[in-house]
């Protein structure tokens, strides 16, 4: 027997279904609230509210779980590769090794750019922000690649998916290179998605470039650890995008703008200016002062979370992955100095460990990824290639959904009641 839950408004009394997923919270169903009690729910930022129904991401904020597909995040990170996570978000299950060569072969056939999408860049400012760049050019792929902006055709809606995911490599490593002023690097087959991202992004024509193993396999590792989080706000802005009937590449053009947000993307672009204005070991003791006073308004950046009250997962894994960078870098930086020390002094603090306030994933990818030589300006623009896998894997999901309608939230308005229209002479 189904549960049921029970509104009583307007002296009357209503039920409603109470729906189970495999995990997680059960949902009371009220799609038919409306209709039969003309009212609405209230629930700003929907942080209450289930949009749909999902097989791709769970999270369990309270226990520190983050699972695709059923698989631990930790496990992923530890044992597959980037392009094995793009394969198991948008197929269902990981790959065997025919279907994982096959998958990587695709996605490499389309890394290459339309050669006009060059001249596209060129109408940009040198100092334009990679994320503005990656909003514009995304964008415009709808008016490069006509034959795969049919949503209603699945071939076309695969094809659409691997153009996404294979381009936005190529489209970072040329917005970072159209910021420095330096010549455009084409893609090399021969090489691995992040170490072909590497290349383009540090190489020049002049030399050869040598991917370094630890470098590609720490930001493999970050590309996996961002690949989906469930509804957040860029993915749920793609879904909503996506609920009109819009083409994959605007969906996917407006999940960057969300992401570009500073409340979503900027984390560890925040957390990594948070030590450089604390500066030297010496100092932190200063700046945990001043985290546990209510009355000052400094925040420790990169310590908690809004969904985890525990550790978060991907974190661990950062954890292990920083050291082995500022061993194969050997980074002597005062600002590395300072990321761990910080590190290990919030983890043993009775303060953070009360609240729950350790470090999350963005404390240590903005470290990591600073460490590699990539500008801050470039860490949203990173997230963004590693969230696409995500977002063109939700997108499928609710093109495919048969309860899928066009967004359209309500609200609760409280502003005047109609009035009569005086004229502009007699106001």
């Amino acid at each position: 027997m189904t549960d049921t839950a029970k509104l009583s408004i307007a002296g009357s009394d209503h039920d409603y279904p109470v729906m189970s997923g495999t995990v997680g919270p059960d949902v009371v169903d009220i799609r038919k609230l409306y209709a039969q009690t003309g009212a609405f729910t209230y629930d700003p930022g929907f942080t209450s509210t289930a949009s749909c129904q999902s097989k791709l991401t769970y999270i369990d904020g309270d226990e520190g779980v983050l699972l695709h597909r059923g698989y631990a995040i930790g496990d992923l990170a530890e044992n597959s590769t980037f392009m094995e996570v793009a394969y198991l978000l948008l197929n269902d299950e990981l790959p065997k090794k025919g279907e994982l060569e096959q998958f990587e072969t695709t996605i490499t056939r389309h890394t290459m750019l339309h050669e006009q999408l060059a001249m596209f860049y060129r109408g940009f400012r040198r100092d334009a922000h990679p994320m503005a760049i990656m909003c514009g050019v995304v964008g415009a792929l709808s008016a490069f690649y006509h034959d795969s902006t049919d949503i209603h055709d699945p071939t076309q809606r695969m094809i659409a998916s691997h153009r996404l995911i294979a381009k936005m490599p190529t489209i970072a490593a040329m917005a970072y290179k159209y910021s420095v002023g330096q010549p455009f690097l084409y893609p090399d087959n021969s090489l691995s998605y992040t170490g072909n991202f590497l290349r383009m992004t540090f190489g020049v024509p002049a030399e050869a470039y040598e991917v370094d193993p630890v470098i590609e396999k720490a930001l493999d590792r970050i590309f996996i650890l961002h690949a989906d989080h469930e509804q957040n706000a860029s993915t749920s802005t793609v879904r909503l995008a996506g609920s009109s009937g819009a083409n994959p590449f605007a969906c996917i053009a407006a999940g960057i703008a969300c992401l570009w947000g500073p409340a979503h993307g900027g984390a560890n672009e925040a957390a990594l200016n948070m030590l450089h204005e604390i500066g030297t070991v010496d100092r932190i003791p200063e700046f945990i002062a001043r985290a546990k006073d209510k009355n000052d308004p400094f925040r420790l950046m990169g310590f908690g979370h809004r969904v985890y009250k525990n550790y978060d997962p991907r974190a661990t894994v950062m954890q292990k992955t920083v050291r082995e960078v500022f061993a194969a870098m050997k980074v002597s930086d005062p600002v590395f100095d300072v990321a761990l020390k910080l590190e290990e002094l919030a983890l043993s603090d009775p303060y953070f460990v009360e609240k729950k306030l350790f470090p999350n994933v963005d404390f240590y990818s903005g470290v990591i990824l600073s460490a590699i030589g990539f500008p801050t300006s470039m860490f949203t623009a990173l997230f963004a290639l590693a969230r696409t896998v995500g977002w063109v894997a939700q997108w499928n999901e609710m093109i495919t959904d048969p309860d899928q309608k066009i967004g359209r939230p309500r609200q609760l308005y409280n502003g005047p009641a109609e009035r009569t229209y005086v004229p502009v002479g007699q106001r």
